[in-house]
């Protein structure tokens, strides 16, 4: 069938498929010639196209995704491409994918592009430079995570010709922040998002080691940690948040950390390996962790208030069948309790802790995974009002003030999912998200935040999926099997389905997290009749 024709500028057009092999609303990955191979759609209306067969996250086979009218979805973190012109559109990833030209003749399905275009997964756009001359605005961002860079990178993508001043306290240009709980020992270099070249060719002025303290609105200045003063034209705030520390006794031993940077996570994996490893905290960092050092530590405990892992987010089944997955590996666990005191030598080196129900632990090595703040301290006095825990009301623009956003962990929004509940969520997709709607209303775009949260963990490469909100769930449903780590789970609030988690039944979350954004996922009552008629709603 691949007939293949070859032009004088090193195009190819391949025969790759027949009409009637391809149903409306059906995608398949075809192979184009011994060149590579394409993603080729059939929308609803039965019209052809072709993108990128990879999402550019992590690689993941968009074919085995969702496809939702004019978008298909990637099956392992939920990020989401437009299918006519390759165009990421939700998150995580920074990068579109390839779009191919499709030509219909005579029954059959022709891809047309050149040969050196199906070797990439990714398609770069074109970036606007630096043009002082042009544009002589200051758009400052404090802060150096996703949020950070999805505006970033979105100001320069949208045509913003202006300086572009991203300020970060911490020692490192932006990096994925999720593996560093996964991977411990992983390198600031091995998970940075954009190279140093992509920085400079952009002119996006990166100032590590960089800490704003002061943020006046009114006078549209920022003040860094060397007092010197910077003016702004707008601003995004996204500077993320602190891990919580304890201030109880013996808080000070060596030997107690949190998990923040890649330093944190190296420091860990070095102190922790062959020694006596405690995690306080039984949610996702904690259990990702303890999962992570099970085969290198000389032995690893889990510290949890709740009964079992997860039981506010996930649920007591779910909680109880990760807890067993953990402690077939040697974790053990220690349930609805918490630290009293810490205990060191004379060189004050941790030795163990007590519990509150008085059960000592021997520890060289204690994590502490028992929450975040909002890194909002330096606004006190900007002109800025926080919520009561610390954290920036912004609106569907992500604004603040005039000329001020707000964008990742330290946002408080409403989406169609939170059911107009101010919330804060710090998961990566939300965070990459918030910066490039931000962006794009720093340049006056008017464009409304609309999406679906989205979040995945690994155990043991057990990957778990969660979409939607889930607080305040009052029944979860399930199909499959939980204790067998293969299921769907469905959260339940007021007869509406709010969330849902999967473990081995890919790409089920994707598919309803595109129902959810879709307002088109089945009630309650229709899943507990059918716990997945939802697919014949895609």
């Amino acid at each position: 069938m691949q007939r293949e024709f070859l032009s004088s500028n090193d195009e190819i057009e391949v025969e790759v498929a027949k009409i009637n092999e391809f149903g409306c609303e059906e995608m398949k990955e075809v192979k184009v010639g011994e060149y590579g191979s394409v993603l080729l759609i059939r929308d609803k209306a039965g019209d052809f196209s072709a993108i990128g067969r990879k999402c550019s996250h992590y690689g993941a086979p968009l074919s085995k995704g969702a496809l939702c009218d004019n978008h298909v979805r990637c099956p392992w973190h939920g990020a989401c491409f437009n299918i006519k012109t390759g165009d990421i559109e939700d998150f995580p990833g920074l990068d579109s994918i390839p779009v191919y030209k499709v030509k219909i003749n005579n029954g059959s399905v022709y891809i047309r592009c050149r040969r050196q275009e199906l070797s990439t997964a990714k398609r770069l756009p074109t970036l606007t430079n630096y043009q002082p001359n042009f544009d002589k605005r200051v758009f400052f961002i404090i802060g150096g995570g996703p949020a950070a860079l999805s505006c970033a990178d979105t100001l320069r993508k949208e045509g913003f010709q202006g300086r572009i001043i991203m300020a970060t306290r911490e020692r490192s240009l932006p990096y994925d922040r999720p593996k560093l709980s996964k991977a411990l020992s992983s390198t600031a270099a091995s998970l940075q998002l954009r190279s140093a070249e992509f920085f400079k060719d952009t002119a996006i002025e990166v100032l590590t080691e960089s800490e704003v303290i002061g943020l006046n609105i009114k006078t549209k200045t920022v003040t860094m940690k060397d007092n010197s003063i910077i003016i702004y034209d707008s601003v995004l705030i996204a500077t993320g948040s602190n891990p919580r520390i304890m201030h109880i006794t013996g808080s000070q031993a060596k030997g107690i950390f949190t998990l923040r940077t890649p330093e944190d996570g190296n420091a860990i994996a070095s102190e922790s390996n062959g020694k006596n490893v405690v995690i306080v905290g039984s949610s996702f960092i904690g259990m990702e962790i303890a999962a992570y050092l099970a085969n290198k530590a000389q032995s690893v405990s889990v510290i949890g208030r709740s009964q079992t892992p997860f039981s506010a987010t996930l649920g007591p089944r779910i909680g109880a069948a990760l807890q067993k997955m953990h402690e077939s590996k040697g974790v053990k666990f220690f349930s609805k309790t918490n630290v009293k005191s810490f205990h060191a030598d004379d060189n004050n080196n941790l030795t163990g802790l007590t519990l509150s129900n008085g059960i000592y632990i021997p520890a060289d090595v204690c994590i502490l995974g028992i929450g975040v703040t909002p890194a909002t301290e330096f606004l006190a006095g900007s002109g800025i009002s926080l919520s009561k825990h610390g954290f920036v009301p912004v609106d569907e623009n992500m604004k603040v003030a005039a000329d001020v956003y707000a964008a990742g962990d330290i946002a408080q929004f409403t989406i169609q999912a939170t059911r107009g509940l101010p919330v804060s969520i710090g998961h990566y997709q939300i965070a990459l998200k918030h910066g490039n709607i931000a962006a794009k209303n720093m340049l006056g775009k008017n464009v409304a935040l609309n999406t679906v949260p989205y979040f995945w963990t690994q155990m043991f490469g057990k990957s778990l999926r969660y979409t939607g909100f889930g607080a305040g769930f009052d029944e979860i449903t399930f199909d499959g099997d939980v204790e067998g780590l293969s299921f769907i789970a469905y959260y339940i609030k007021s007869n509406r389905v709010i969330a849902a988690a999967s473990m081995g039944r890919d790409p089920a979350v994707s598919r309803i997290a595109a129902l959810m954004l879709s307002n088109s996922m089945p009630s309650a009552d229709e899943i507990r009749k059918d716990s997945m008629v939802w697919q014949t709603r895609l």
